[in-house]
């Protein structure tokens, strides 16, 4: 179990610098809410992304791509919201998801995906 969450926290850690080294504010990483979570909550002028991170190793049997589901994008949709309620700022929010593929503790691709989905999916 220790392994698995040691990979998604390289693909967490590789993601939220790709995104500071964009321009973006990370505000927020792991944000949990009583049946949902967000990995990286990050804001960029007046818009947040919602970014749900995975993190698969080389040769995986599903993609990263894959692995979001419509009930992980429910779960997702329900944080934002809460999150958005608890915010002080106007701004508007979308949905992007980020795929990190690695090996041996080494990143070999990086997707991603502005506005992967909204929150009527």
């Amino acid at each position: 179990m220790a392994e698995i969450h040691e990979t998604g926290k390289l693909g967490e850690d590789y993601t939220a610098s790709i995104l500071q080294d964009m321009g973006y504010e990370v505000l927020c990483r792991n944000y949990r809410v009583k049946g949902g979570e967000i990995d990286i909550i990050a804001r960029k002028g007046d818009m947040l992304a919602f970014v749900e991170v995975k993190t698969r190793t080389k040769g995986a049997l599903v993609s990263g791509e894959e692995a979001i589901t419509e009930r992980k994008k429910m779960l997702i949709v329900k944080a934002a919201q809460r999150f958005m309620s608890d915010y002080e700022d106007e701004v508007d929010g979308r949905f992007d998801v980020s795929v990190v593929e690695i090996s041996n503790g080494k990143v070999l691709s990086y997707r991603y995906y502005p506005s992967a989905f909204d929150a009527s999916n």
